[in-house]
């Protein structure tokens, strides 16, 4: 080859390309002038959306306002990176955004804002009935003659010459049978404005897949069938990587997620029925809607991270109305914040409790339920200061939920023994330990409820908290409308204790108790797997309802597979594990994930990933960005995340024999250690619905 011969290729598609866009800019201003009823600032923002139109976008033009007599709607924009309702200005002056208000000339001109807002709630209530979230309904004010790109609110404000580039730049949302069909929706709700002569041409069929013969079907005649438009989007979201996938929402939760409440609500339902998706989508409505921030808590550490990552991309204009936290780290902050001073120091709370048991506990009646600490620094975190127990007489006749142990008044009371001892020598040492922040936390927001620092709370997980953390986030907002939204199922409970909604005095009436029953995430084959294991586990959740371990759940999801390996060693074992990974198809790597009860055995495997030259990402790091590596982590890091193919190595290694087939079986086993392996059962379990097409379970033993 020449030198320089490629760079003059390239030179010469560039050139090719500008022809191109010169010929499209061309043909859509010779378009745009033909729109009498438009003024000159429309045509000139209409012919940069109409090259649009070229890549599977639909405009509308001037349309009715519904419900209105003269009222409109200057434009419509349907595309792969959703619905856009656009106001445009022909303004002398430049907009100018500051403090939240919008001006132009020095003068205020809000009421702008307050008119395109109102219009775009009126797109998303049009848009609702084809199962399409509020999120991909975004309102743009554009401005003829201006170069400008700022946000007011969840309104962005772009330039004629801004918007191009700024759509096309958007987060593909949908395919082109779902931009045809809701295009037509649209042209049907919002009407020609009166007088209007605009004509429209057809655009020519999006590139990508193939249509559906179903969905061809559904707009081949201007009209649409909804369930050939949900299957299209379904298909869609399934063939995407793993984090696009994490936030679809399935066009029947649309209702969830739009839905006014009168007070607190919850959303429960098995694993895989798409409850955190509907939180993160309900935060986005609600930021949207104005009013005030929103909190979304969860209790793990990793996955506020990846959440905040998510609604960032599906809907970055409210991303910063929206602040999620871990409890420990929101109550942390909120406590500095008001100059109450925490001294959280986990060892040294871990040590005192060590000597109290030393002292108190280990020679005491204690040893003859169980000899290990462990259980007994539980009883203490979760039973008495997780439900904020400050008196014996308090201690004595709460009931001790999701604890197996039967525990007299003789035993109470070495317990509490322990429990003042731990007490008295952290007190010594000067330090705070987890359940003290969220203590303080929840008197410091009890003294300053006339001024809530949240509109609205959003709890994913809420099965894991303790009855303070829950009684510390209601307080925030109190029974408000739409204010406290609790996400969970007490079925993957991976910590000791519980406690019910009444105890924590939130009461969710009607329909403010919502069971989602459709699995969108796993096949029958490794939903059977999964349920397999905790069968014999009925539980109890926060509602205080008794449910048996294996439930009726109806799927929708067809093609996962379990792999079930057993090898004699766990170096033949961990062979056949490398063997799986490499033989993932490129691109795949970014969507597996192997998970570990420990993290002895997570700093096995990374090893031997590492000797493999498998990329790794750690749960621990992840961001809920695609990246192509493994994701390494244990079960509990896990939680609140999807991954299409997972591998669980030795997975009952921590289980008695036959536990993993849904009970120990061994009737002289101490009640303490059912509880544990009751608990490691509800581990395993959300571990085994964290796959999507591939569960791959490893054993070594015969």
């Amino acid at each position: 080859m020449a030198a320089g011969g490629s760079a003059s290729r390239r030179a010469q598609e560039a050139r090719r390309q500008e022809r191109l866009l010169r010929e499209q800019w061309q043909a859509a201003r010779q378009q745009a002038r033909q729109w009498e009823a438009a003024s000159e600032g429309e045509r000139l923002v209409a012919a940069q959306l109409l090259v649009l139109a070229e890549r599977g976008w639909r405009l509308l033009v001037d349309r009715r306002w519904p419900g209105t007599r003269t009222a409109n709607v200057d434009m419509l924009l349907v595309g792969p990176g959703g619905v856009f309702v656009i106001d445009v200005k022909n303004w002398r002056a430049a907009p100018v955004v500051t403090d939240g208000r919008l001006r132009a000339g020095g003068e205020p001109r809000d009421d702008h804002a307050v008119k395109l807002l109102a219009v775009t709630k009126a797109a998303e209530g049009a848009v609702a009935a084809l199962g399409l979230s509020p999120v991909a309904v975004q309102p743009l004010m554009v401005f003829a003659g201006q170069r400008v790109d700022a946000m007011l609110g969840r309104i962005r404000i772009l330039g004629e010459h801004e918007v191009g580039s700024a759509l096309l730049s958007e987060r593909s949302r949908l395919r082109g049978e779902s931009v045809r069909a809701i295009a037509d929706h649209l042209e049907r709700v919002f009407p020609d404005y009166e007088g209007s002569t605009v004509t429209r041409q057809a655009p020519p069929p999006a590139p990508g897949p193939p249509v559906p013969e179903k969905a061809q079907q559904a707009v081949s005649d201007g009209l649409f069938d909804l369930e050939g438009l949900r299957d299209a989007a379904v298909e869609e979201a399934l063939r995407a990587p793993i984090e696009q996938w994490m936030t679809f929402l399935h066009p029947d939760q649309v209702a969830l997620v739009r839905r006014n409440w009168s007070g607190p609500a919850r959303i429960s339902g098995p694993a895989g029925t798409g409850k955190t998706v509907v939180g993160l989508h309900r935060a986005a409505h609600l930021a949207r809607r104005g009013g005030g921030r929103v909190l979304y808590v969860t209790f793990a550490n990793n996955l506020p991270r990846v959440q905040g990552t998510f609604l960032t991309t599906m809907a970055p204009a409210t991303a910063d109305r929206v602040d999620f936290c871990s409890l420990h780290s929101w109550a942390r902050e909120f406590l500095r914040e008001r100059g109450v001073p925490v001294r959280l120091h986990r060892e040294k709370a871990e040590t005192a409790f060590s000597l109290a048991w030393k002292h108190v506990g280990r020679d005491s009646r204690l040893a003859e339920i169980d000899p290990a600490p462990p259980y007994w620094s539980d009883e203490i975190a979760h039973v008495i200061k997780g439900r904020g127990i400050t008196t014996f007489d308090e201690y004595a006749t709460v009931p001790r939920r999701r604890r197996r142990a039967s525990l007299r008044r003789p035993h109470r009371q070495a317990v509490w023994a322990l429990y003042e001892a731990y007490e008295s020598l952290r007190v010594e040492r000067g330090v705070h330990d987890f359940n003290d922040v969220l203590s303080l936390a929840l008197a410091e927001a009890a003294r300053h409820r006339a001024r809530p620092p949240y509109a609205a709370v959003i709890v994913d997980e809420v099965q894991d908290l303790t009855l303070v953390g829950v009684r510390l986030l209601h307080a925030l907002v109190d029974d408000a409308p739409n204010g406290l939204l609790l996400v969970g199922d007490g079925q993957q409970a991976v910590y000791p204790g519980g406690f019910r909604l009444a105890d924590a005095g939130i009461d969710i009436r009607g329909d403010r108790g919502q069971v989602l029953r459709t699995n969108y995430r796993n096949s029958k084959q490794i939903l059977d797997a999964a349920l397999t294991v905790v069968a014999d586990d009925a539980f109890e959740d926060i509602d205080g309802l008794r449910t048996p371990g294996r439930r009726d759940i109806d799927l929708t999801y067809h093609d996962g597979q379990v792999v079930r390996v057993t090898e004699p060693t766990v170096d033949a074992h961990d062979r056949l594990l490398l063997d799986a990974l490499r033989a993932l198809p490129d691109g795949a790597r970014a969507d597996a994930a192997v998970l570990c009860p420990s993290m002895k055995a997570i700093g096995h495997y990374r090893r031997l990933l590492a000797q493999a030259d498998i990329p790794v990402c750690l749960l621990e790091h992840y961001d809920g960005r695609p990246v192509d590596a493994v994701k390494l982590g244990t079960y509990r890091r896990a939680k609140g995340l999807e991954f299409k193919h997972v591998y669980l190595p030795r997975h009952d290694a921590a289980l008695p024999n036959g536990a993993s087939a849904g009970g120990s079986g061994v009737a002289d086993v101490p009640e303490t250690a059912r509880e544990r392996e009751e608990l490691l059962r509800s581990q395993l379990f959300v571990a085994m619905t964290r796959a999507r097409d591939t569960l791959w379970l490893g054993s070594v033993g015969g």
